[in-house]
C-alpha cells in the first residue's frame, strides 16, 4: 500500500495548480445531465489523474466521477479498482469556499483500504491505508512540509457533528438532534471524513445522496485512523454498486463514526 498510496498522493497533488487556477480566474460552469454542477477545474484534474493512474496502474481499473457521467464504465467484476473524484465540492469550489479536495482511492473486495484527500486552497492532504493515517502539510510551491501521523479521538461527553455545507438535509439534523448532540458544524467535501479522522470531530451522519467517488478516499482515511463509515442497518458501507438501475455507485445513507466502539 506504500507505493499506491505515494503514487496516489504525486497524482492528487499534480493537479493542485491547474484547479487553483480556474479557482482564482473563476470557473465556467455548466450543467450535467443529473442537474449536478460541472466546471473546466473538474474535467481537466480528472484528465490529468487518470493518465497519472494508467501509466502507474495499467492493469487497475479506473472510475472517475466526469467519466462515469459520459457514460464510460470500466469492468470492475475482478473486485479490486480505483475510484476518482477529481474536484469533489464543486458547489463549494463555485461558490468560493476553500473545503473542497480532490479524492482517489483504492477499492478491493468492496472495501475502501487506500485512500488521498487533497485539499489544494487549505493547503493539506490526508493519506490512510493498513491501520495509518497521516495528515500533510503542502507548501505553496505544492511539496510537503510535514507529515504527521493522525488518529481518531474517543467520544467525548459533549461529541461534535458534522454536516454537509451544501447538502443538508431535514433527516440528518434529525438524526443529529434525536442523538442529542447541540455541536453541529458544516463542512464541504470528503473533508468532513478527515476530520473525524484527526480527532476534531466525532460523527457524520448522511441521509441523502452521495456518490461512491465522493466518499471512498476520505472514508478509507478514516478506517485507517481508527473509524467505520457503516450504513443505517449497522453494516459497514460497501463499495462497487455498479449494477444498481436508478443510479450505478450511488451509496445509501450512511454514519461516519471517529470512536468505532461506541457508535450510537
Amino acid at each position: 500500500m506504500t507505493e499506491i498510496l505515494t503514487l496516489f498522493e504525486k497524482a492528487a497533488l499534480s493537479v493542485g495548480p491547474v484547479i487553483l487556477d480556474i479557482y482564482s480566474a473563476g470557473p465556467d460552469i455548466r450543467l450535467k445531465g443529473d442537474k449536478t454542477p460541472v466546471t473546466e477545474a473538474d474535467e481537466a484534474a480528472e484528465r490529468i489523474i487518470l493518465t497519472a493512474l494508467s501509466k502507474d496502474l495499467p492493469d487497475i481499473p479506473v472510475v472517475a466521477e466526469e467519466e462515469v457521467a459520459a457514460g464510460r464504465l470500466p469492468d470492475i467484476s475482478g473486485g479490486t479498482f480505483i475510484l476518482v473524484d477529481p474536484l469533489d465540492g464543486t458547489r463549494e469550489f463555485i461558490g468560493g469556499h476553500d473545503d473542497f479536495t480532490v479524492n482517489i482511492a483504492l477499492v478491493r473486495d468492496g472495501v475502501p483500504i487506500a485512500g488521498v484527500v487533497y485539499a489544494p486552497a487549505l493547503g493539506s492532504a490526508y493519506l490512510g491505508a493498513d491501520g495509518a493515517a497521516e495528515r500533510l502539510t503542502i507548501a505553496p510551491g505544492y511539496g510537503v512540509t510535514e507529515r504527521r501521523p493522525i488518529r481518531t479521538r474517543l467520544r467525548p461527553p459533549a461529541p461534535c457533528a458534522l454536516v454537509s455545507r451544501s447538502h443538508n438535509s431535514e433527516a440528518t439534523m434529525a438524526f443529529i438532534d434525536e442523538a442529542g448532540i447541540p455541536d453541529r458544524r458544516a463542512v464541504g467535501s470528503s473533508l468532513k471524513f478527515c476530520l473525524l479522522a484527526e480527532g476534531k470531530a466525532d460523527i457524520y451522519p448522511r441521509f441523502g445522496r452521495t456518490m461512491e467517488w465522493d466518499t471512498a478516499a476520505g472514508d478509507a482515511v478514516l478506517r485507517a485512523a481508527g473509524g467505520l463509515t457503516l450504513t443505517t442497518n449497522g453494516t459497514p458501507l460497501l463499495y462497487g454498486k455498479h449494477s444498481q438501475e436508478d443510479a450505478p455507485f450511488a451509496n445509501p445513507n450512511f454514519i461516519a463514526w471517529a470512536d468505532a466502539q461506541k457508535r450510537g
